[in-house]
């Protein structure tokens, strides 16, 4: 019996939950597809199905969610909504599978909530959505623990590479922006090469240990309730006397991210730092002026407050 195909778009939550998704599902038994990196057709396709006041991460999802349609039986989307009263997040996740549904026929859509508020946890819903495709209970609870594993392993494999790297002598640069900003490879390759290609040791807030990060995001705010912001912030404090550069990276024109990072470099400015906003009209030739200046900063030490 041919196996149903299952899309998994390369975008969002993709780089947070990516190795629990595609094992829990292959181990039920999908043909897991995931969309290939960000190119101009996956771009098109998000710009011309999503409004302006879209920002260019939630674009580019749309655009791999659109482009697996064409190829797949189904498309898994995960609404997000909180982890509790004081982590939330973008309300664009919260309305991610009703914006969906208007561009492909509900049947299509295989789908999970995270609502901490409304006891909506994801493994239980995820549990929830393994017994809709098998009635094999001890099936699903052995595919979520096996797919969880996986997860946890990679998780604290890629934690442990990032300790090894901060203990490396050379110049780091940490790059402050969401694991969907800093992977996606329109938006941020050029950037990640150019670092490389100087010599730049590039440190990421996404894979400090999850608990550490929040600790110390409370040096920076008491009262900040955005779950992702925390992490990534707090990762920041953490590492501030290890790194020698901050590139602030966003997607325009998403409102949190410019609310927070401003605010992070007006009290953080201590350190050399560089905000780059990324839309879809953003140039290589752009960036490379950027990153040179900043790059000469850092490396002649000449920077003031």
């Amino acid at each position: 019996m041919k196996k149903k195909r299952l899309g998994i778009p390369r975008a969002l939550m993709y780089y947070r939950y990516s190795i629990l998704w595609k094992k829990y599902f292959s181990l039920l038994g999908y043909h897991v597809i995931i969309s290939p990196e960000t190119n101009q057709e996956i771009l098109s396709l998000g710009i011309n199905n999503t409004d302006n006041e879209c920002c260019l991460a939630y674009k580019i999802y749309i655009g791999h969610i659109l482009y697996l349609s064409k190829y797949c039986d189904y498309i898994l989307i995960s609404r997000i909504c909180d982890y509790g009263k004081k982590d939330k997040v973008c309300t664009r996740f919260n309305g991610t599978y009703d914006n969906v549904k208007t561009l492909l026929p509900k049947n299509q859509l295989l789908y999970y909530n995270i609502e901490h508020t409304h006891l909506k946890y994801g493994f239980i819903e995820l549990l929830y959505l393994g017994l809709k495709i098998t009635k094999n209970p001890l099936k699903v609870i052995y595919s979520y623990i096996v797919a969880n594993s996986y997860q946890k392993r990679n998780t604290i494999s890629r934690e442990n590479e990032q300790k090894n790297k901060i203990k490396k002598s050379g110049l780091k640069v940490m790059i402050i922006a969401h694991d969907y900003i800093i992977n996606d490879y329109f938006i941020s390759n050029y950037i990640k090469e150019y670092l490389l290609k100087e010599n730049i040791i590039i440190i990421y807030p996404t894979l400090l240990n999850k608990q550490k990060a929040r600790f110390f995001s409370e040096f920076f705010s008491d009262t900040i309730y955005w779950k992702y912001q925390k992490e990534i912030i707090g990762a920041l404090y953490y590492y501030n006397n290890q790194i020698d550069g901050v590139i602030y990276l966003s997607a325009y024109p998403c409102g949190i991210d410019a609310l927070v990072n401003n605010l992070a470099m007006s009290k953080n400015n201590h350190i050399p730092t560089l905000n780059i906003i990324v839309d879809e009209f953003i140039t290589n030739l752009n960036l490379e002026t950027k990153l040179e200046s900043f790059i000469d900063i850092i490396k002649k030490g000449i920077y003031e407050k």
